[in-house]
C-alpha cells in the first residue's frame, strides 16, 4: 500500500513539473517572438489577413506602419484587444480619417466588440468633437453594419426620460468632477455660463454617460483617447483624475494614451503623457 501511494505521489509530482515546464516554455516562446511575429499574429486576429504584403503601391510604408502598430504599440500594457480597438476607433472618428475608421470598425467586430459597444463608443465622441463629425463616423459605422448583415437601427440603450437628464447626469458627474465646470463658467455676461454648465451636465452625462452598452470606466477611458487625439491637455487633466476616481489604473490610462500614438503622432501623445505624470505625482 505504501509503495502504491509513493508511486502515485511520484506520478503527480512529475505531472506538476511537466505543467510548470510547459508554462515556462510558453512564456519563453512569447518573449522570443520578434515584433514581426507579434505583428503578424495581431494582424491576423484583427483583419483576418496576412500582414507585411509585398504588394500595393507603398509596401515599405505599410511594413513600417504594421510592425510599429501591431508588433510594438499593441504589446504595451495590459489592455485587451477589444479595448485597444475601441480606443483606435474613437481616435479615428475624432480625426475623421474615415477609410481607416472603416477598417478598424471591421477589426473591432472581428475581435469581439459588439455592435452596441461600437455605436456607444462613437456616440460618446459627440460632446467632445461636436455632432457633425460624430454623424460622419456613424455613417461609416452603419455602412459596415449593412455590409456585415447587422440590422439597423440597433436597439435603444437610453435609460433616462426627458425630465431626468439633469438629475441623472449630475449623479454621474458630481462624484468625478464636482462643481469645477460650473465654477469655471462663472462671471460670463448675463450669467450665460450657467446655461453652458447645465448643457454639459444634461448632454455629456445625462444623454450619453447614462446609456447602456458601455460602463462608466470604459467610457472614461475612451474619453482619454478622444482628448489625446484633440490635444486638449487641460480637459485631459480633469479626465485623468476622473479615470482614477472611477477605478481605472494609472497603468491602463498610460497604455490607453500610448495606444493613440500611431494615430495622432508623438507631439500629442507626449503632451498627454506629461499631463498624466503631473496628475499622478
Amino acid at each position: 500500500m505504501l509503495r502504491k501511494l509513493l508511486t502515485i505521489s511520484l506520478v503527480m509530482m512529475i505531472a506538476q513539473a511537466n505543467l510548470v515546464f510547459a508554462g515556462t516554455v510558453k512564456i519563453n516562446e512569447d518573449k522570443n517572438m520578434t515584433r514581426t511575429d507579434i505583428c503578424k499574429e495581431n494582424y491576423r486576429e484583427l483583419f483576418k489577413g496576412e500582414a507585411l504584403s509585398p504588394n500595393g503601391d507603398d509596401p515599405e510604408m505599410m511594413a513600417i506602419l504594421q510592425k510599429y502598430i501591431f508588433g510594438e504599440v499593441f504589446a504595451v500594457g495590459e489592455l485587451d484587444m477589444k479595448t485597444r480597438e475601441m480606443l483606435t476607433v474613437t481616435s479615428l472618428a475624432v480625426q475623421q480619417t474615415l477609410p481607416q475608421l472603416k477598417a478598424h470598425i471591421n477589426a473591432a467586430l472581428n475581435v469581439g466588440v459588439t455592435p452596441v459597444e461600437l455605436r456607444e463608443a462613437i456616440y460618446q465622441c459627440a460632446p467632445f468633437i461636436g455632432f457633425p463629425k460624430t454623424l460622419n463616423a456613424l455613417a461609416v459605422l452603419n455602412e459596415v453594419f449593412k455590409e456585415r448583415g447587422i440590422e439597423t437601427p440597433l436597439k435603444s440603450t437610453a435609460t433616462v426620460s426627458e425630465d431626468e437628464r439633469f438629475e441623472k447626469g449630475l449623479a454621474l458627474q458630481k462624484p468625478l468632477y464636482g462643481d469645477e465646470i460650473e465654477e469655471s463658467m462663472e462671471g460670463l455676461p448675463d450669467d450665460m455660463g450657467k446655461d453652458v454648465a447645465k448643457f454639459l451636465t444634461e448632454v455629456c452625462f445625462g444623454d450619453f454617460y447614462t446609456r447602456e452598452g458601455l460602463d462608466i470606466k470604459t467610457r472614461e477611458l475612451l474619453v482619454v483617447g478622444i482628448l489625446v487625439t484633440t490635444g486638449n491637455t487641460s480637459v485631459l487633466k480633469s479626465h485623468i483624475k476622473g479615470n482614477l476616481k472611477i477605478g481605472n489604473s494609472k497603468e491602463n490610462i498610460t497604455a490607453a494614451i500610448i495606444q493613440c500614438l500611431p494615430y495622432v503622432g508623438f507631439p500629442n501623445t507626449l503632451a498627454a503623457l506629461r499631463t498624466l505624470k503631473e496628475v499622478i505625482k
